[in-house]
């Protein structure tokens, strides 16, 4: 088995794992709690057109903001206890969702809080590669999304050889061990400062606890659901 760590594009043509963890990732695991679907769309107008069609809770942000006349952001504190009569959650991020578009390879979504499950169900899933995929934020890194892979690349490595990891796969990993610093380093990213101005410091706080879910989301035909 070959397992690699990208950014913004998968180099695996078997699974991938999308890592927004700052809140995309987050956001869509433990929706699965309370919507049967995740309906990641890439523009608030396509979001706005599809709930015309289609039942569903319209979430999302740009900037970290609520989009307006959408009933919540992508708020993973909040969508955890959301409760609605409705099965499908529509979704519209500025990067994780954006990450998605061009994946071609099977999909799964990883995060702190799922980071043990999804690395045991990519085992489960892949043939001969599992790539691990950034997002970053518009185009740069993120360094919460490089220590969220590591966590989830720990728990691959637990389940295989420690030669199948990448060099960069295993520079996360180390990255990764020192809980406290990782803390640390979320919450003074340039991503967390942001969202906590803006009055989100209990989503910064969830993206960081690990492995709280075991909720994995997989991506086909441009639907997020549980994978079993």
């Amino acid at each position: 088995m070959k397992v690699t760590l990208s950014f913004e594009e998968s180099i695996s043509s078997d699974v991938s794992i999308m890592v927004d963890a700052l809140r995309a990732s987050t956001t869509i695991t433990l929706a699965l709690d309370n919507f049967k679907k995740v309906i990641p769309c890439f523009t608030p107008e396509e979001a706005f057109e599809l709930k015309k069609n289609m039942d569903g809770v319209l979430a999302g942000e740009r900037g970290g903001e609520k989009i307006k006349g959408f009933d919540i952001g992508n708020t993973p504190s909040m969508i955890k206890d959301y409760e609605s009569s409705k099965e499908n959650l529509i979704l519209t991020t500025s990067n994780g969702t954006r990450i998605l578009e061009n994946m071609t390879s099977k999909v799964l979504v990883g995060s702190m809080v799922n980071a043990k499950a999804v690395a045991g169900k990519s085992i489960k899933l892949a043939d001969n590669h599992i790539d691990v995929v950034m997002a970053g934020v518009k185009g740069e890194f993120a360094i919460e999304d490089f220590l969220a892979a590591g966590e989830i690349l720990y728990w691959i490595n637990e389940n295989l050889n420690s030669n199948c990891l990448s060099e960069y796969a295993k520079a996360s990993v180390l990255a990764s061990r020192d809980y406290n610093m990782l803390k640390n380093a979320f919450l003074n990213s340039r991503s967390a400062k942001r969202l906590i101005e803006l009055g989100y410091e209990d989503d910064v706080i969830l993206c960081c606890e690990k492995n709280i879910s075991e909720n994995v989301a997989i991506y086909n035909n441009n639907e997020l659901t549980l994978y079993i």
